[in-house]
């Protein structure tokens, strides 16, 4: 499996707080069945803003302590949004998942943004492609999922918590995931890891949930078919998604 969303950089955001804990999530990411991760800490301007050149560092000194490992690493954000996005990239203070097209990008949790529809037209002008982290997180989707329709029509791209399905963040995100996968509106998942013993350790359980829900081959589309292209910068198809109908919502929950 391929994890696309994970906060194991030491020191840098409010994920990893030190190397030691990032060797040990490695060691529980392989131990669940991973074998690759994109390192995506935060970059949110005034908060976090380590620049790639520190991250990469970071990473080398990672690698260099890790011979028990055979995960293979790659470096990334998960960038806040932002009017600046392609500036921040072009300049290397931030950086696309692994160099490529793909851009990892998250959202106010409450408060749909403004500038929303303008960011994501920036982008895909720039020939990238928006990955937004971990929307059903976000209250405006859960108020209303099929808002994810239109974006999916422009080349906009979604990628779910591991720790949504198992009810991490509660009931109503669980519910906004399962709505999600089941009308393939979802096209990755990531652990969005900040700690030890926490997400790694529970895809043991999650997994049997993911494939009761959409299937085996489902689940392989999204832990490994699709992220692998982000891996080698392709394009890919996806399935067309389907418009959650507002009459059947009430017997999601």
């Amino acid at each position: 499996m391929i994890d696309i969303h994970s906060h194991l950089v030491y020191g840098v955001d409010d994920g990893s707080k030190n190397i030691k804990d990032t060797i040990t999530m490695l060691e529980e990411a392989e131990w669940a069945g991973f074998t690759d991760i994109i390192f995506t800490p935060h970059y949110m301007e005034g908060v976090y803003e380590v620049p790639c050149e520190e991250i990469k560092n970071r990473i080398s000194n990672i690698e260099d302590r890790t011979n028990k490992v055979s995960l293979n690493i790659y470096q990334g954000n998960e960038i806040y949004i932002s009017n600046e996005m392609m500036s921040l990239i072009n300049t290397k203070k931030a950086m696309s998942l692994n160099n490529s097209r793909y851009v990892l990008f998250e959202l106010p949790m409450r408060d749909r943004p403004m500038n929303l529809d303008q960011v994501i037209y920036d982008l895909l002008q720039a020939g990238k492609t928006p990955v937004m982290a971990h929307p059903e997180r976000y209250t405006y989707v859960q108020e209303n999922p099929n808002m994810l329709l239109d974006y999916i029509d422009q080349g906009v791209l979604f990628q779910a918590n591991y720790g949504s399905i198992m009810g991490k963040y509660g009931g109503e995100i669980k519910n906004t995931v399962k709505k999600l996968l089941k009308h393939d509106m979802i096209h990755f998942l990531g652990s969005d890891n900040h700690r030890t013993n926490s997400i790694y350790r529970e895809i043991p359980k999650i997994m049997p949930v993911l494939e009761e829900w959409i299937g085996e081959r489902r689940v392989e589309q999204l832990t490994v078919d699709n992220p692998i292209h982000i891996l080698k910068d392709e394009e890919f198809e996806i399935d067309e998604p389907e418009e959650i109908k507002k009459k059947s919502w009430m017997f999601w929950k």
